[in-house]
């Protein structure tokens, strides 16, 4: 079963919407942190975000599987018993796709693959097909294609057991390439000509942002979690139209614009991709551009969903991300969104500041607009104290 499938049309999208889908997790607690009860929460939330996920790609989860393990299984990452349990389900439910909530070596991609007889993606892979799904721009496009190439290009040990190698032609020197050499090579010079267009994209984008600059305006990035509100704050504060919807990664494309604040004071607001737990350094870097955007900006708005149980853990994984692209330094606001659904007896508000006086965080609802009256205020004190960080710098 040849399950690699390049597709020039989508960037080389791993999954087809409606397909039906099976997702499995494996609960491994020596590589989680905490007592039995974090670990247990932990989990679960992971797979709560992975059946979001499953669902934002597009496919029809029919069935999810949890189990334990010990530890990872070299060549099928679940064992042979679970494996060959899994491959009786798949066929009883008919499966097209089988996810595991997991990164999975190219080995195990295809051992599973034999052995479940359907098509194997781990959670990059899933998140990627997502990517291919939502990108709009030209850099969104160019970015997901190359994160796809980079996956592709270790996994193409699937499928060419049979190959044998291509006769040699007249003027051709040797025995000629194995289908998997020539796809190997083709890959490779589809990933050369892609950052070279993405470096352009760079330029292009260098130039707007010292255009953007030279009208001393301060850039105020909208970093956070996938689906804590980000662009739906940004909308409400700037009257944008950015897409805004309930689900995860419903924004892949950076989006610039002008929030007038007071007679005084301006800014320049960017609204930004969000982050996820367990992103691969290679995922990151093939989104370089996007993510320079903040890693160049004056303050970081970091957006938190203070009602999801495990707010403090995506924070985590955020700043992670943030220390990965240089970003870790930069002033950061905390800015927690949605405390309209927490009881009243327990819903912060205001501002939060620390000993200096200055604002650490502040509490909001872009469902009902509580807050943003404070939130203007505190950003437009930020703008001011970078303005003087910058004149000090400069004198």
């Amino acid at each position: 079963m040849n399950s690699v499938k390049f597709s020039q049309a989508n960037g080389g999208a791993a999954q087809l919407p409606n397909e039906r889908v099976m997702l499995v997790g494996v609960r491994l607690d020596q590589d989680l942190k905490g007592g039995a009860e974090r670990r247990a929460r932990l989990f679960d939330s992971a797979m709560a975000e992975a059946e979001e996920l499953v669902r934002a790609s597009g496919g029809e989860l029919v069935e999810v599987v949890q189990c334990k393990r010990q530890q990872i299984h070299s060549a099928l990452f679940v064992g042979c018993g679970k494996a060959d349990e899994l491959a009786q389900q798949v066929a009883q439910l008919g499966i097209d796709l089988v996810v595991f909530n997991h990164a999975l070596t190219p080995t195990q991609e295809r051992n599973l693959e034999k052995v479940l007889q359907c098509r194997v993606l781990d959670r990059v892979g899933l998140i990627l097909a997502i990517f291919a799904r939502r990108a709009q721009s030209q850099e969104g496009r160019l970015q997901v294609e190359l994160a796809q190439l980079v996956h592709l290009s270790s996994r193409l040990v699937r499928g060419y057991g049979h190959l044998q190698s291509q006769k040699g032609g007249i003027g051709l020197k040797g025995p000629g390439e194995t289908q998997l050499e020539t796809d190997r090579r083709l890959i490779k010079a589809k990933i050369t000509r892609l950052r070279q267009q993405l470096q352009q994209v760079h330029k292009q984008r260098a130039t707007q942002r010292k255009s953007r600059q030279q009208g001393a305006l301060k850039t105020f990035a909208l970093v956070g979690y996938t689906n804590v509100g980000k662009s739906s704050l940004f909308n409400r504060l700037t009257k944008a139209q950015v897409l805004a919807k309930d689900q995860l990664f419903a924004t892949l494309d950076n989006t610039v614009r002008r929030l007038y604040l007071n007679d005084q004071c301006s800014i320049l607001l960017s609204d930004t991709v969000g982050f996820i737990g367990d992103l691969p350094h290679s995922l990151v870097a093939a989104f370089a551009a996007t993510l320079e955007e903040t890693a160049l900006a004056d303050v970081l708005l970091h957006v938190v969903d203070i009602t999801h149980p495990e707010y403090e853990q995506q924070m985590d994984d955020v700043n992670k991300v943030l220390q990965e692209i240089h970003a870790d330094n930069i002033p950061q606001l905390i800015i927690y969104n949605k405390v309209d659904k927490l009881p009243a007896p327990l819903c912060p508000q205001g501002v939060v500041r620390a000993a200096d006086g200055r604002a650490h965080a502040v509490y909001i609802s872009v469902q009902d607009g509580r807050g943003l009256d404070e939130l203007r205020a505190v950003l437009v004190e930020l703008a001011q104290e970078s303005a003087r960080g910058n004149l000090l710098n400069e004198q």
